[in-house]
């Protein structure tokens, strides 16, 4: 599986709380294939939500190791708006950001729990160090790496029962193809970050 996707852009955290429960160095190596994973299936959004976490997680942190359990999240709407709830999972696993279902820390430290939020204001995603309250927003738009015209026609023939084993295969490798060029694109056409 793990040559399906590239392997980069990639992002390395340190989690504190790992390296304290014996976890190794704390250290963790995320690729795409860690959010397909999680996800169960590729596709823009799974891929917008990585390339999104990874180029936030760069601005934000200006070239130190991103702390892993360190960072706010706010999710511009609810969860069950569009894509939202999808997209904050993938964030939980690269940030460690949680719900209030997080874990609640050892003695007050290394709380996950409630640094991750629906329906913050303002445009795009949230992400905020706690340590020192820098943050930075994050947007994702697929549009300028479109789809292959022939796929929408091709799903609808599967969704109707009416496609055959070709029509399958080539919606596949459609699907994969865009997945991949939204990935090698590394988020330079797709993704905006803005500090503050």
């Amino acid at each position: 599986m793990h040559d399906l996707f590239p392997n980069e852009p990639s992002i390395t955290l340190y989690d504190p709380l790992a390296e304290l429960l014996g976890v190794g160095d704390g250290r963790f190596h995320y690729r795409f294939i860690d959010a397909v994973k999680l996800s169960g299936h590729a596709c823009p959004t799974v891929a917008g939500a990585f390339l999104m976490a990874v180029r936030a997680l760069d601005v934000l942190y200006d070239g130190e190791t991103p702390t892993r359990g360190g960072i706010r999240v706010g999710i511009p709407g609810p969860a069950d708006a569009g894509v939202n709830g999808p997209i904050s999972q993938v964030f939980t696993l690269i940030t460690g950001a949680a719900g209030d279902n997080g874990f609640h820390g050892l003695g007050g430290q290394h709380v996950r729990d409630g640094l991750l939020r629906f329906e913050v204001g303002g445009e795009g995603f949230l992400l905020q160090r706690v340590d020192d309250g820098r943050q930075v927003r994050v947007t994702y738009d697929p549009a300028p790496i479109p789809a292959d015209p022939a796929m929408m026609p091709l799903l609808q023939q599967i969704l109707q029962g009416a496609a055959d084993d070709d029509a399958r295969r080539r919606f596949s490798g459609l699907w994969r193809a865009r997945v991949i060029a939204i990935l090698d694109d590394a988020g330079a056409r797709t993704v905006q970050v803005q500090r503050g």
